[in-house]
């Protein structure tokens, strides 16, 4: 059904990935698909926030997510043959869905937060990726 899979992941809490991580699993061994596993650190915010930190931090940061999402993915996919890892930086949801057109994604797995009056007002980043992706989106509590 699915030949390319997108599977977002936190890697500050990797603990509420776990469920969405076991449904791409499941579907990616269902269907022999290609898993993606991506992690986006999110950016500044604003440039003038980003100019207090020096070039190296950036690198050290994506460094770090790097190492991170290597080793979480190692303990949870290492059985799977078509696995691959993606970190980057940046606007989370926009990334993602660039993500999704970049390795031809079928579906995308997001994992979704416990709503909070904010996320209502302003939009989480699984609510903006369901509503702007061409792919179908699976939203994992």
């Amino acid at each position: 059904m699915f030949k390319t899979l997108l599977l977002t992941v936190d890697v500050n809490d990797l603990k509420g990935s776990e469920r969405p991580a076991a449904v791409a699993k499941t579907m990616a061994e269902r269907d022999d698909a290609e898993l993606h596993i991506m992690n986006v650190v999110p950016d500044y915010g604003m440039s003038i926030v980003g100019s207090f930190f020096s070039a190296d931090h950036n690198k050290a940061i994506l460094q770090e997510a790097k190492v991170a999402l290597e080793t979480w993915a190692g303990e949870r996919f290492a059985d799977l043959q078509k696995v691959r890892l993606h970190v980057d930086q940046g606007t989370i949801y926009d990334l993602v869905l660039k993500e999704a057109e970049n390795v031809s994604a079928d579906a995308i797995i997001v994992g979704a937060h416990k709503s909070q009056l904010k996320d209502y007002l302003i939009g989480p980043n699984a609510a903006r990726i369901s509503r702007h992706a061409k792919q179908s989106v699976f939203v994992v509590r």
